[in-house]
């Protein structure tokens, strides 16, 4: 992996909180993710799956935790599966990690090679009464392709039908929603490597440029300081394409007079960052330009205010929708009367140019686990980025950054990247 060490204590940590969450006499399994093929013997970049990575920072491929806390033998209460090294895999992909490696990685001390899964898993379930297994929860799941936890599934469901079966997903994402400290620092180093590539790429925008040509660069920026790559598919639109929300061709040449919208984020050690800013392709804001720009960093300098211990989802995005109505009649985009005498019982009128959500989890997903039906609490950490798109002048701007919840307010983890529209425009021409 690019990134440094992580220390084990955090991965121990995380699992004595999920020890804690789970029933007596239970075992919870975690697989990794699969590597995904392409074609011929091509495959996919891999990728860990996260709860196995948050309950043990074992970043590998075909690994498997087990966690039994009250297994009569102590050693068994915390089992890795690994793959283990052979001389062609030594020779072909590099040796694989250790056992002794895999302890000072998550602090789990007994470990065993794949190749004793069948034996040493009937060993640990003959004993329990409950298995928790996996599966993707997330509230915006599109996907249909069946994962390694999939299979394991029906695997386990077939050989051990007596078993009562329960879902670990809803208590990890109660876990993962909260960030320590440890983990605070890693997406704080994320953002401060996604700085560093908004500052490289400003002075470099100018009309003529493709929007490639930006993502190219800013990708340099992420890997020479240890990050992985993009935290998730970049946006880079210009001119029309700022409006349109998951734009990623990035193939168009920047045009003078024309806006460009980009949303992009490192990844560090598994953890996300997630930016927007919006500038000038020409280095200076039109008259026009620049009023929609102060109406959206208005709203979210509002929207930011509200991020804080108690504040429930349903309340905040009425609070911010409220606050957009007000800026788009200033900008001329909604009648104030129109707004006044609105059908509560439709859309408000305000998502004609405002239709997205203010605010999503991160962490170790860009849309990370947790319920908007909870209320905020100290530790979780949000994303904060309205937007005013206004297709017919092919004008779309937004503005995000990263904000962790803290007891005394609003931390917010891009406070040092630059977001002022004349700050962009001073950094765009030096």
């Amino acid at each position: 992996m690019k990134y440094l060490p992580i220390s084990s204590q955090l991965f121990i940590r995380n699992r004595v909180l999920f020890s804690n969450k789970i029933s007596d006499n239970s075992t919870s399994i975690f697989n990794s993710n699969d590597i995904m093929p392409t074609n011929a013997d091509g495959t996919m970049p891999f990728r860990q799956n996260n709860d196995l990575f948050w309950l043990s920072g074992i970043d590998q491929e075909e690994s498997l935790l087990v966690i039994s806390p009250n297994h009569q033998n102590n050693e068994m209460r915390e089992v890795l599966f690994l793959k283990e090294t052979n001389e062609h895999i030594a020779i072909w992909e590099g040796a694989k990690i250790t056992k002794e490696k895999a302890f000072k990685q998550s602090g789990i001390r007994t470990v065993y090679w794949l190749h004793e899964i069948e034996e040493k898993l009937q060993e640990i379930l003959n004993q329990t009464e409950v298995i928790y297994l996996n599966k993707n929860m997330h509230s915006r799941l599109a996907s249909e392709v069946q994962t390694r936890d999939d299979r394991f599934r029906l695997m386990i469901t077939k050989n051990y039908p007596k078993k009562q079966i329960k879902e670990v997903a809803p208590l990890m994402h109660e876990l993962r929603a909260i960030k320590s400290d440890i983990e605070i620092d890693l997406m704080q180093k994320a953002c401060d490597i996604t700085e560093k590539g908004l500052r490289r790429i400003l002075p470099i925008i100018k009309p003529g440029i493709m929007e490639y040509e930006i993502e190219a660069e800013l990708m340099h920026e992420f890997l020479v300081n240890r990050s992985s790559g993009f935290a998730y598919q970049p946006i880079i639109g210009s001119g029309i394409d700022s409006c349109v929300l998951h734009y990623i061709d990035n193939n168009k040449q920047c045009q003078d007079g024309e806006i460009l919208l980009m949303d992009f984020g490192a990844e560090y050690a598994n953890y996300a960052s997630d930016l927007t800013r919006t500038v000038p392709v020409s280095g200076r804001f039109t008259n026009r330009q620049k009023a929609v720009y102060n109406s959206v960093l208005y709203v979210m300098k509002e929207a930011i205010k509200m991020l804080r211990p108690g504040t429930m989802f349903k309340e905040y995005n009425k609070e911010v929708g409220r606050i957009m109505e007000l800026e788009l009649i200033k900008l001329g985009l909604l009648d104030k009367h129109d707004v006044e005498k609105q059908d509560s019982k439709k859309p408000p009128l305000y998502t004609q140019y405002f239709m997205h959500g203010t605010s999503h989890y991160l962490g170790l997903d860009v849309h990370d686990v947790g319920s908007t039906d909870w209320a905020m609490k100290e530790g979780m950490v949000f994303t904060c980025e309205p937007g005013i798109y206004i297709l017919e002048e092919q004008l779309g701007i937004r503005l995000e950054n990263d904000i962790l919840i803290t007891k005394d307010g609003p931390d917010d983890l891009m406070k040092n990247i630059p977001i002022e529209a004349s700050d962009i425009e001073e950094l765009m021409n030096s």
